[in-house]
């Protein structure tokens, strides 16, 4: 896709998420408000608006830069590296 970050451009399938909660929240008793995919491992983890912010911690130890929403009815893309920011079908 033109105008996106090769990061993006360089997936070829979309990771969903396995299960609908924060993995890490879980193992700590925590809460989350929104979920997010990496789409280079496939962890789901709890979003910025979150207690934990556990995807950017996982982005900033791993460097796996795209997540997905893994919220229901939400279809776009995040790259953390770029900042870049791609609605989906």
């Amino acid at each position: 896709m033109e105008g996106v970050c090769e990061h993006i451009n360089a997936l070829e399938t979309v990771r969903q998420p396995a299960e609908l909660i924060c993995e890490e929240c879980v193992k700590t008793d925590g809460s989350w408000v929104h979920l997010r995919t990496c789409q280079t491992c496939g962890v789901t983890l709890c979003c910025d608006s979150s207690p934990s912010k556990h995807m950017t911690k996982h982005f900033h130890r791993s460097g796996h830069p795209v997540v997905i929403s893994a919220e229901p009815g939400e279809r776009w893309l995040w790259c953390y590296k770029d900042e870049s920011f791609v609605a989906y079908e």
